[in-house]
């Protein structure tokens, strides 16, 4: 069963969040034997792990610190709640506090239990320590295969 990590932007115009999703889905077209990583940010995240649920697959959670809920938009609790009480399997980190540092560390923790990395990126450098390139480098670095996902027409804010 491939194990799949995401990484991906957040904050992500209506617009890109449907090419992404319509992305995502082709990618996953057969995914009742897939295993879905996702931290269930705001975002990309949050599209892939949907897709994942929506598909029959399985999700595992990352959550990478104690207070990483509160540190998410508000209007994303809503889609988190609902991914978390579908999860298979949820991780906790041992971080109280939101970082960049917690964000890295469930970056890594996924890593280490997939196959494979879907990113959502634009192929640009993170815009803080512990973003998607930061991911994607850790992976190519572990000579990881990594998927980009970033369609034709997509933007980011």
């Amino acid at each position: 069963m491939p194990r799949i990590a995401i990484s991906g932007h957040r904050g992500l115009p209506q617009a890109t969040v449907a090419l992404v999703e319509a992305e995502l889905k082709r990618a996953l077209d057969d995914a009742t034997d897939v295993i879905g990583l996702s931290c269930l940010a705001d975002g990309a995240d949050q599209i892939f792990a949907r897709t994942v649920v929506e598909a029959g697959g399985k999700l595992e959670v990352v959550v990478p610190a104690q207070k990483y809920r509160e540190g998410l938009p508000p209007e994303a609790w809503r889609e988190y709640d609902a991914l978390i009480s579908h999860a298979d399997t949820v991780h906790r980190l041992d971080f109280v506090e939101s970082t960049s540092e917690a964000h890295m560390a469930a970056g890594v923790f996924m890593l280490d239990q997939a196959d494979q990395l879907f990113a959502v990126w634009d192929g640009k450098p993170a815009r803080g320590f512990g973003g998607t390139a930061d991911v994607v480098a850790e992976a190519r670095g572990r000579g990881m295969a990594v998927r980009v996902i970033w369609p034709e027409g997509a933007e980011r804010d």
